[in-house]
């Protein structure tokens, strides 16, 4: 039986942080040997904001670093990068002609990351969905692992998708969103109510690649409140906060009431200690086996070019289907 195949990606637009970790790619690690795995540095995502050039060409690479450091093996899944499939954007264009602008105008990223300058936006940030929706439906994904905040793209997508089938031809599968409730959502250290985001400011997050000292710093900072006995209480936001990562770091088959117990009448600064040592043993041989991918640059590029020539066929077929049912060529 052919296993079930999963599309994902991330924006090469920074430094990865913790919530990536734990909301996304530590996930794609423990179940990369389940599915067909496809994960994808999403650059033609990137642009749809001012960009550096030479800024993101290395962004796009060490974001292909971070995923190897961090457990995907390539023999196991495929890794690539969008913008090296060119079908990505021109799928992207037939969905751009098949989607309803009020599709696209409901869309809640593109009000929040646009906020008041809407009208000095790029086109391509308002139709970033129909790009988001080529990259899952080109390799007939039958799910797309996501984040909640995600799962209105997802079900865009399925909309697209269900639309072409019906106005043209059955050419694409219709994926499922696959949220995984733990994890999901780290908000952040200092505004709890927050999802942890590189746009929120350096105090609020911690990146994979911070120094020990800066990851202890950080979380010795973290907002929690005036009480003093460390359970898990999601009316206590912060504090939920730090459990819940503690949680996800602790060896698998940990419960919540071990951990109650394990800091009854320690109070928030054990936590905090506990806490900080945790994160940096798990980010330390992340941060090892990026160093040491980083030592030979060709090793990627092979990574990045060997993923793309896997999947291509997939992309090209899907695209020719498409073209062919909507009377192009």
């Amino acid at each position: 039986m052919a296993k079930l195949r999963a599309f994902s990606g991330i924006q090469p637009s920074g430094d990865l942080h913790l919530g990536n970790y734990l909301g996304a790619i530590r996930n794609w690690v423990l179940e990369q040997n389940e599915r067909d795995n496809i994960y994808c540095v999403v650059d033609l995502h990137a642009i749809t904001v001012p960009q550096d050039p030479k800024v993101l060409h290395k962004r796009i690479r060490d974001l292909a670093k971070i995923y190897i450091a961090c457990g995907l093996d390539p023999e196991s899944v495929t890794i690539f990068v969008q913008s090296h499939v060119a079908e990505h954007a021109q799928l992207a264009w037939l969905f751009n002609c098949l989607t309803p602008y009020g599709w696209l105008n409901r869309m809640t990223q593109f009000k929040e990351k646009a906020g008041d300058r809407r009208d000095q936006s790029s086109a391509g940030l308002f139709v970033y969905p129909a790009l988001m929706a080529a990259d899952i439906l080109l390799y007939q994904a039958d799910g797309v692992p996501v984040g909640d905040d995600q799962k209105q793209h997802v079900e865009l997508t399925r909309d697209i998708a269900e639309k072409f089938n019906r106005e043209y031809a059955p050419v694409f599968k219709v994926p499922q969103p696959w949220i995984k409730e733990d994890g999901a959502r780290i908000m952040a250290l200092d505004e709890p109510q927050k999802k942890m985001s590189k746009s929120g400011g350096p105090n609020n997050l911690i990146y994979l690649l911070d120094s020990p000292d800066v990851i202890t710093k950080r979380i010795k900072r973290a907002v929690t409140d005036t009480g003093t006995t460390v359970v898990f209480d999601q009316e206590r936001a912060g504090l939920y906060n730090l459990l819940e990562i503690y949680l996800l770091l602790s060896p698998v088959g940990t419960t919540k009431a071990q951990i109650e117990e394990h800091f009854a009448g320690k109070g928030y600064g054990a936590l905090k200690t506990e806490l900080a040592e945790l994160v940096v043993e798990t980010l330390k041989p992340i941060q090892q086996k990026y160093n040491e991918i980083s030592e030979d640059p060709n090793y990627i590029e092979e990574i990045l070019k060997k993923g793309a020539d896997r999947i291509r066929p997939i992309a090209e077929k899907t695209f020719s289907d498409a073209k062919a049912a909507m009377g192009l060529g």
